[in-house]
């Protein structure tokens, strides 16, 4: 089995804004964006196409998955992180104090009053679990979150999520991930192509 993470191109919202589970629009015309993305590099048809509902991914998943004449299956689950009171604020702006606690309990704390780390990741981790029952050589593409993607990552890998989110991922970027059987380790095709 094929899982193609795929982030959602650049969003028009200033850069150092906390947008998380905001439904904010991206920057350029969604066709465009998929233009772009076909352009990168070849990946392999998808059976399924997956999406969170926000417009920034769903907007990208559609006509996406429209070129191989499939449906979106969109999955709150797949959505970004909450970040609560911290939503729209400029990270520059927010109470440094409550940034430091965050960052000291990253897993725990809920300074902003949305979702923990914890609670993100295992949100997250419910629908990866449904992918790991499913059988045969498919290939599902996700259109998603950079924060999805990194703890879809550190599930696969097996690795631990400290060490995903040093990984940079570019807007419109693609994470190919690799399962030859049900039971087996995932591996790495490609990160941030």
């Amino acid at each position: 089995m094929d899982l193609v993470l795929i982030r959602h191109p650049a969003v028009a919202i200033d850069a150092g804004v906390c947008y998380g589970r905001s439904d904010v629009a991206l920057a350029d015309a969604p066709l465009a964006s998929v233009a772009a993305l076909e352009g990168k590099l070849k990946l392999p048809a998808p059976d399924v196409v997956w999406s969170s509902p926000l417009t920034r991914c769903r907007s990208i998943a559609e006509p996406w998955a429209a070129q191989w004449a499939r449906q979106v299956s969109v999955d709150p689950r797949l959505q970004e992180m909450d970040f609560g009171a911290w939503e729209q604020q400029r990270w520059d702006d927010i109470d440094r104090a409550l940034l430091d606690d965050w960052a000291a309990d990253l897993h725990h704390a809920r300074a902003h009053g949305g979702e923990s780390v914890a609670q993100f990741g295992a949100r997250v981790a419910t629908w990866f679990d449904e992918r790991q029952t499913e059988a045969g050589d498919g290939c599902a593409h996700v259109v998603t979150h950079a924060g999805v993607i990194r703890v879809l990552a550190s599930l696969a890998l097996r690795v631990p999520l400290e060490q995903t989110l040093l990984w940079s991922i570019d807007f419109a970027g693609v994470v190919w991930l690799r399962r030859r059987e049900p039971g087996v380790a995932w591996t790495l095709v490609r990160w941030n192509a």
